[in-house]
């Protein structure tokens, strides 16, 4: 394993947080890492064009030095999902263009962390999901669950449907996204559920907090 596609149980479950930690401990084992945020929606209007905090986070992290529009190809600026602000702003996504730039990012770097955007069966287009993508790059997915009331089933409904890809389930990060009565036993729960490895239980965080919580399988 030298690279990772992340995805994650929804929107907003720490994907990005556990992206950048994934990043840090390939470089401290030597790997030139990078990182792609191939769709991104929710841009900042910059002077350099569109710019996504998720993907700035990802090229801040990485051990080489790449351009932005490698790293996030399908940047939009509404907040709202991916495949919707795309037909708003009259592009069609297309999953040979991500792969296009993975390749070229895979010639400059040993390890590769592709973070998704929102959940695994996100839409792209009318016909594709993110989940396309992940088996298009062929990569081993580790999934990102928020640890919060409902998420048990969240969380395996994704499992099963990256075992109907074919993808391989590398691990799991359990994120506590918000204070929960109950993680221990959900914890538990999945720990049974899933047969890949949990690679880390990290607790709520502030901001500028980073992720010292979870490894990588030897």
């Amino acid at each position: 394993m030298t690279s990772l596609f992340v995805t994650g149980t929804d929107t907003d479950v720490g994907k990005t947080r556990i992206s950048v930690a994934l990043m840090r401990l390939l470089a401290e084992s030597g790997y030139r890492v990078a990182g792609m945020k191939p769709i991104a929606s929710g841009c900042d209007v910059t002077p350099e064009g569109l710019r996504n905090d998720d993907a700035v986070q990802l090229s801040q992290q990485a051990t080489v030095n790449l351009p932005y529009d490698l790293i996030n190809p399908y940047a939009f600026e509404p907040a709202i999902a991916p495949h919707i602000a795309a037909e708003q702003a009259g592009i069609r996504i297309k999953i040979d263009v991500i792969q296009q730039h993975f390749e070229q990012i895979k010639q400059q770097a040993d390890s590769v962390v592709v973070e998704g955007a929102g959940g695994w069966l996100v839409p792209i287009n009318r016909t594709s999901t993110l989940a396309g993508v992940a088996v298009r790059l062929d990569l081993p997915v580790v999934l990102v669950v928020g640890i919060r009331l409902g998420c048990i089933n969240h969380a395996l409904l994704t499992v099963e449907a990256i075992k109907q890809c074919g993808l391989p389930l590398y691990g799991w990060v359990a994120n506590h996204v918000e204070e929960c009565d109950e993680s221990a036993a959900i914890i538990a729960t999945l720990k049974v559920a899933i047969s890949s490895p949990c690679l880390g239980v990290v607790p709520v965080l502030a901001d500028t907090e980073t992720v010292t919580t979870i490894s990588l399988l030897d």
